[in-house]
């Protein structure tokens, strides 16, 4: 049974052909019989109307608009011939519910006024001769009703359609908002990510090719000072290692299991972090004002990778005499930051935008970090040399 739903719903011009058939079947049986067959019949206006109107439910899905005016045309012809009502005048009742489901705008309106006009206009035509008036009103009456139905109950397919198609255009549009709405949140997702692997791999990296130099150097003439900057790059490492292993448990988790491996960094840390450039080689003076607080997490972890980003910089770019300034402020509502140092300073296209081939991205992790507390940061050269960071994080009291 589904099968031949199927094959009906695939080939509708074949099962309209189908009835068409039938229809002409019997408009033939009524040319046949007696009624015709008296001298001055229209036989061959019949014969016409027949095959016009069989065309009509044939292709009456295919174009509706031209087969309504194709059953007018053949109306009239019927009226002008005296082609009394025949069975072939079945097709006018089918192409009105036909164009009221899905014929255009106005042919849907003339359909209905077509509908409305057939009956009143076959029974002033042929009327009943033993009816008398009022049985000639009650049959056009009666006759009007099917008109409108069909027009209706075609109108109410179409508009349940159009209700059906705004739906699924609906859940189109939401599926596809929602499409975008997961690629923003893997984008988001991946920048995060690139920010924290930026920060851990470009801070302990750094450490660690500073000290394995310095090693280099020494290992000839201090044994002792060689041991203690292999024992830095130890330490470093495993550090290393430690944040990529709570990376990866963040990325390997789900709701239900899994968590960090260690803690993420926080401004508590800050005075670690300190010790282990310290330790590199880079003197950092470490100044804190204001009442120290537990922070919100996010801005924990903000001015931590500043700090570690700032620091970072100042190693790579603020030359062998360089020495740097962290400076943290306990505000009512804020926490403020600076970072400075008296070295070389970076080129004007590191702080500007990223500048080429990837540079100054670490700059750009801290803006993307600090836009994300709406907090402000200002980066650039010292007027007397060197380089400076400032930023200002907004804190929600908990008061």
């Amino acid at each position: 049974m589904q099968r031949l739903y199927d094959f009906i719903r695939r080939h509708p011009t074949g099962v309209d052909s189908f009835w068409a058939v039938m229809l002409l079947g019997l408009s033939a049986l009524w040319i046949t019989s007696e009624e015709l067959n008296s001298p001055g019949a229209p036989v061959g206006v019949a014969i016409a109307a027949a095959f016009a109107l069989t065309l009509v439910v044939a292709l009456r899905r295919r174009a509706p608009d031209r087969m309504l005016l194709l059953a007018i045309v053949t109306g009239l012809v019927q009226i002008a011939a005296d082609v009394p009502i025949n069975p072939g005048d079945f097709a006018m009742l089918v192409i009105v519910y036909t164009v009221a489901a899905q014929g255009s705008g106005w042919a849907s309106r003339l359909a209905l006024i077509v509908g409305l006009c057939a009956s009143p206009i076959a029974t002033l035509r042929w009327p009943s001769e033993g009816e008398g008036h009022w049985g000639n009103l009650v049959a056009m009456v009666f006759l009007t009703i099917p008109f409108a139905l069909a027009w209706v109950i075609g109108d109410s397919l179409r508009t349940r359609r159009a209700y059906y198609a705004q739906l699924e255009e609906r859940a189109a549009r939401l599926q596809r908002e929602r499409e975008a709405q997961s690629k923003a949140a893997v984008a988001a997702e991946r920048a995060r990510i690139a920010r924290e692997l930026h920060d851990v791999v470009a801070h302990n990296v750094s450490v660690m090719v500073v000290q394995a130099d310095g090693a280099a150097y020494v290992l000839d003439a201090s044994p002792e000072q060689a041991k203690q900057a292999l024992e830095t790059i130890s330490s470093t490492g495993r550090q290393a290692l430690a944040e990529m292993r709570r990376l990866l448990g963040l990325l390997r988790s789900n709701d239900d299991a899994g968590g960090e491996y260690v803690p993420q960094p926080g401004v508590d840390q800050l005075a670690d972090l300190i010790e282990q450039v310290r330790g590199a080689g880079l003197p950092v003076r470490f100044d804190v004002a204001g009442d120290a607080r537990p922070l919100p997490s996010g801005v924990e972890l903000t001015a931590y990778r500043i700090v570690q980003e700032a620091l970072t910089n100042t190693r790579k770019h603020g030359g062998p005499e360089a020495s740097a300034t962290v400076r943290l402020s306990f505000g009512d509502s804020e926490l403020g930051l600076l970072i400075e140092d008296d070295g070389r300073g970076a080129q004007h296209e590191l702080f500007e935008d990223g500048g080429e081939d990837g540079l100054g991205q670490g700059l750009i992790g801290m803006r993307e970090r600090v836009g994300m507390v709406s907090g402000t940061l200002d980066a650039g050269p010292r007027p007397g040399g060197g380089f400076r960071i400032s930023a200002v994080l907004p804190v929600k009291t908990t008061r």
